[in-house]
């Protein structure tokens, strides 16, 4: 357990010595850090077939993000802690060296294993990146003029979703799939010379001694928790022993985690940052915010190729329209907040927003067109965008400074915790609910067809989908090899039992949105502070 707390030393307000030139300097090399982090969540995927191929490993393919997973997610506190008692700068350059370490070893990688070390390796430099990227801004400006630098940043972690699917394909096509992970360097580089030359410390002005026992009891929380989730559930079913121990181990490790960081005098997540309001409401609606947006992201592209019946690329060019209208909606947020320092209707009309899109998803039908799910997603996107990209700048103006980093940490935190949950929930409700379909409208259509046509028929082949390419395996009609009226009927009833699966995610998701949109009506809407200097007003649970 942590030691008895240093005095404090005098903190510099960077807000008022540094110029508005040295503010734009600092900022770019933040945006660079993160838009690494960001892009190397979605650039590596379009990769995964070439380095499957090269190295022979699909079974260890869920690892090369799982292992990514596991490392950012679980240090995210830690490092938000640390940022509070060292300053940012050095956890930025950290975090940095680390990434850049990582995205060399990748492109060096020999074997599938290799591969998946240096993930995690990455995942822990990209943790780095990501928490002190929000935290920056509450350095460099008070909270009355923050929300502007908050808005870009939300529009570099958008943008970098866009990007980089497509500069991965491009890539890995042209070049090889190492230059995916290579391409990471000279960005990284051109970052760290900005944050060693521009940037100061940012020390919040606490001197403490480092909380080793909360730090690992809160690894050991999560880290078998995210594993107990992600793993491929055909193979380790819910109910084996690996993946119920794993649970086990998770929620000791909560307990145990709980009562050390009770007692310790310097937390890694102080326990009465939950007796402020704002913090404690924020916190639960970051992850019911994260678990329902997460459904459309992980579900859509499947109700595209299964249901819509377009191509695996076309269904990914659906989510496009999505993240651009996030990203414009929350930089125009962020603006109006700025200029009125009022949020609380905008976080309302998001959620409400939120509400109607995933209605009108649950609702769309087993016949919808392209443009009956693009203004779907648009309405998503705009009320996603109008929600939680502001929770940063309205938790950070309601706590001290000095918490300001672990405050906008343990946001992130539980936002990735919703988000791992709710796929992992929803993946179980939709494999349930696939099966149920499947045996109500697809084995009545096959019983009805010639007993040498239903030989040839893979009931189990179907609830995996179409692969939505031309070469690939299509669950509806190339996998059956059927043509006429039988192929029709199949199609149809295959058709209608993803239809009815995957909007049933929606309808439940919806009720995530509903809690996040109650809960947003008894937030406060604080003034926003005019100085960091300012105390926020003590509004408790």
């Amino acid at each position: 357990m942590s030691s008895t707390a240093a005095p404090p030393v005098e903190r510099i307000d960077y807000t008022k010595t540094l110029s508005n030139n040295t503010k734009t300097v600092i900022l770019l090399g933040v945006f660079l850090g993160l838009f690494l982090a960001a892009l190397d969540q979605t650039i590596v995927a379009t990769a995964l077939p070439a380095i499957v191929s090269e190295f022979r490993g699909i079974d260890l393919l869920a690892w090369v993000s799982t292992g990514y997973l596991l490392a950012s997610t679980a240090l995210t506190p830690i490092y938000g802690k640390l940022s509070d008692l060292y300053g940012r700068r050095s956890i930025v350059l950290f975090g940095i060296v680390v990434f850049l370490l990582g995205s060399s070893l990748c492109g060096l990688s020999g074997n599938m294993l290799q591969l998946i070390i240096f993930r995690v390796i990455q995942g822990m430099g990209s943790a780095a990146l990501i928490t002190t990227a929000f935290a920056i801004p509450a350095d460099l400006y008070p909270p009355n003029e923050r929300a502007r630098s908050q808005g870009l940043l939300g529009a570099v972690f958008g943008l970098s979703s866009i990007i980089g699917p497509f500069l991965g394909g491009l890539l890995t096509q042209y070049v090889s799939w190492r230059w995916v992970f290579y391409v990471n360097v000279p960005i990284g580089i051109i970052a760290l010379l900005v944050v060693l030359f521009r940037m100061p410390k940012f020390a919040s002005g606490v001197r403490a001694s480092i909380d080793w026992l909360g730090t690992f009891l809160l690894i050991v929380a999560v880290v078998p928790l995210l594993l107990g989730l992600t793993l491929d559930k055909t193979i380790f079913p819910w109910t084996s022993p690996l993946v119920l121990g794993l649970l086990i181990t998770a929620v000791v490790g909560t307990i145990l985690f709980l009562i050390v960081e009770m007692r310790a005098k310097a937390p890694i997540i102080p326990l009465d940052l939950f007796r402020n309001r704002t913090f404690a409401i924020l916190n639960m609606l970051s992850p019911l915010g994260g678990a329902s947006f997460f459904a459309v992201i992980l579900f859509l592209p499947i109700f595209m190729v299964n249901v819509v019946g377009v191509s695996v690329t076309s269904a990914g060019l659906v989510l496009i329209p999505q993240t651009l209208t996030l990203v414009a909606s929350a930089v125009v947020a962020s603006f109006i907040l700025q200029r009125t320092g009022r949020y609380k209707a905008m976080v309302l009309i998001g959620s409400g927003l939120v509400i109607v899109g995933l209605a009108a998803f649950a609702f769309i039908g087993s016949s919808p067109t392209i443009w009956d799910v693009l203004w779907r997603t648009i309405v998503l996107g705009i009320g996603t965008g109008m929600t939680m990209p502001l929770f940063n700048i309205i938790v950070q103006n309601a706590v001290p400074y000095n918490k300001v980093g672990v405050a906008t940490a343990s946001t992130q935190f539980f936002q990735q915790i919703g988000q791992s949950l709710g796929s992992a929930i929803f993946g179980v409700i939709l494999a349930a609910i696939l099966s149920a379909q499947i045996a109500a409208n697809v084995e009545p259509v096959v019983a009805r067809l010639p007993a040498s046509v239903q030989h040839s028929i893979d009931i189990n082949q179907l609830k995996n989908g179409s692969t939505g390419t031309q070469n690939g395996n299509n669950a509806s009609t190339n996998a059956l090899k059927l043509s006429g009226a039988a192929g029709k009927q199949v199609q149809d009833a295959v058709r209608i039992s993803f239809a009815n699966s995957i909007t049933s995610i929606y309808f439940y998701a919806m009720f995530l949105a509903v809690a996040a949109f109650l809960l947003a009506l008894i937030l406060p809407e604080l003034p926003l502070r005019k100085s960091n200097q300012e105390e926020p007003p003590d509004i408790r649970v």
